[in-house]
């Protein structure tokens, strides 16, 4: 008898461990499941490419501004001081009801050019954007009309700023935006100082 039940308690014992076992496994597989999940769930690492998105709507916003420009389209070329040349590659009339001019400045001289000169006179503006272009104007010689810069309600100019020193042979992309003349209007004299002035034509 005491066999018998030796016997029977083995094969219980036995059983109960084939069990836990098998418990075992099935726990471990769900872990390894769960893992995987939180692995593909966690594709956040897909969530930096939203901010990247939002990189290239910023991006899209600068074009407006004047990125992008064929540098081979040449609408005027005009002299300025020390070998300095302002070449104005697009005058562009936009929905928003403000034209963009674009283009850059060549430094065809021997030495160093100082980038503070074009912001202008007025002392504000020239507070509010250091080494800017927000001198440039626009005259509507139908209309009878000087238009300025736009800038925001702090005082800070939609076009280029910040711009540093340009060395001998280099050159430097610009861009300013103007409330846009009327409709009618197709030509506008266009002044930055210490450049002569140009005429030219609008786009769009």
């Amino acid at each position: 008898m005491s066999m018998r039940r030796s016997t029977k308690s083995r094969r219980a014992v036995a059983a109960v461990s084939l069990t836990a076992a098998l418990a075992l496994a099935v726990a471990g597989c769900g872990t390894d499941g769960g893992g995987k999940a939180d692995d593909a769930g966690s594709s956040p690492s897909s969530a930096p490419s939203k901010p990247s998105d939002g990189d290239k709507g910023a991006k899209q916003e600068d074009t407006a501004a004047g990125d992008n420009v064929d540098p081979n389209v040449k609408l005027a070329q005009v002299n300025g001081r020390d070998g300095l040349i302002l070449v104005v590659n697009e005058v562009k009339r936009d929905s928003g009801g403000f034209v963009t001019v674009s283009g850059v400045i060549k430094n065809d001289g021997d030495g160093i050019r100082s980038g503070g000169q074009w912001a202008g006179s007025e002392t504000i503006i020239v507070a509010k954007n250091p080494n800017s272009v927000a001198g440039a104007t626009l005259v509507d010689k139908v209309g009878k009309k000087r238009y300025y810069i736009l800038r925001d309600t702090d005082g800070r100019c939609l076009c280029t700023t910040g711009l540093t020193a340009i060395q001998p042979g280099k050159s430097v992309s610009i861009f300013m935006q103007f409330p846009a003349p009327p409709e009618t209007t197709t030509e506008v004299d266009f002044t930055l100082p210490t450049f002569a002035t140009a005429s030219l034509k609008i786009s769009g």
